[in-house]
């Protein structure tokens, strides 16, 4: 039975969200009562509302679990072209996981290589008999700004502890015809703020994915599939939705957009918090936000800056219709950190990210 479960039964009511201070967060995930599990199951608590993106960046092939939750009577404020305006209080939690493919306890974990969603039963919950917990990771909105805390699962999967140095997995995955050994990085609270600080001038570290074009999509809620805008609106948790959000491309559903509005929306998910025009990548001169034009400053036949070995010999960061000439088919497709893309957050490639791109970047038009 979860731990949930068990509460309410013991004393009529689920255990309550806990805000811990900013200085003396809990050494268990539990002690926050967003994610709960007990080696069996893991569920989210009563007012916690998980949700998905249209275009999730790629971590190892690790499923992702998220969820956002509220104080009592606030509300997140919609904002059109960046992540929604959370109040003092919001945590937003993100678990990592993978589908089974190998005894429970394993070493390395031997898992299913699966480019695809995370899905909970139609009870809301996730069956640990089928899957193995890695990480949650919280974002807590404090007055200050927001905060970064890592929590690693144990190995009976029934709680999760604060790692502020971040930890490492052997992991194999495993897609039934060949396997891949790597070791799968929990990073340390500075490196959540490589990525979760994406102007580095102001430096606050902000969410990345709750944006509108992220979330107008559907998702299944305990067995009834609601669209996600719609349903933050009627649980009260966001407010000024206007008629006609920005739509995005779902990346788990490949004929819902065309080649170009998903090389776009992937570069933007996986590349754009570094690469934009206010980013700590902005030394590079690219600009791979989702709103950018495609032109020189977002990698066409722009020759490269300061990338050492990263370059491969390639002429230009994008080369039209020549994605083996092309820079940033060269350090996506690669795995050595001296040369991958993104730099944090994978120590394998993504194929089928790659293949998006090499396939775009064929069709481009024009010449060097």
């Amino acid at each position: 039975m979860l731990l949930l479960a068990a509460a309410v039964a013991a004393c009529g009511k689920p255990p309550p969200v806990v805000v811990h201070p900013a200085d003396a967060p809990p050494e268990r995930l539990s002690e926050w009562g967003v994610v709960l599990a007990d080696g069996g199951d893991l569920a989210f608590n009563g007012g916690v509302i998980p949700y998905d993106l249209n275009m999730p960046l790629f971590s190892d092939y690790a499923l992702k679990l998220r969820s956002v939750w509220l104080p009592a009577g606030t509300t997140a404020r919609y904002r059109e072209d960046r992540e929604f305006e959370f109040p003092v209080g919001t945590i937003l939690s993100k678990t990592f996981h993978y589908e089974r493919a190998g005894e429970r306890n394993g070493v390395p974990l031997d898992v299913i290589r699966a480019d695809r969603e995370s899905v909970l039963d139609d009870g809301g919950h996730l069956d640990l008999d089928r899957y193995v917990l890695i990480e949650t990771r919280l974002l807590v909105r404090y007055d200050d700004g927001w905060q970064a805390l890592p929590y690693v699962w144990n190995e009976t999967q029934d709680e999760a502890f604060l790692e502020l140095a971040g930890d490492v997995r052997s992991i194999r995955l495993n897609d039934g015809s060949a396997q891949e050994q790597f070791v799968y990085v929990v990073p340390d609270v500075n490196q959540c703020g490589g990525c979760h600080k994406p102007d580095h001038t102001a430096a606050e570290m902000r969410p990345l994915g709750p944006r509108a074009w992220q979330l107008n999509r559907e998702y299944r809620y305990a067995g009834v599939t609601r669209n996600q805008l719609g349903h933050w609106t009627a649980s009260g948790v966001l407010a000024a939705v206007p008629e006609s959000p920005s739509e995005g491309v779902r990346w788990a559903a490949p004929g819902d957009g065309s080649t170009g509005q998903r090389a776009r929306a992937y570069l933007d998910a996986n590349c754009a918090h570094c690469h934009n025009a206010n980013g700590p990548a902005d030394t590079s001169g690219l600009d791979l936000a989702i709103g950018a034009a495609v032109d020189r400053r977002f990698g066409v036949c722009k020759p490269p800056v300061a990338v050492g070995r990263g370059s491969g010999d390639r002429p230009y960061d994008i080369y039209p219709g020549r994605p083996d000439d092309s820079i940033l088919v060269y350090r996506m497709a690669h795995s050595d950190p001296a040369i991958a893309m993104p730099e944090l957050g994978r120590s394998t490639v993504h194929r089928e990210g790659v293949e998006l791109i090499r396939h775009w970047i064929a069709g481009l038009p024009g010449d060097c």
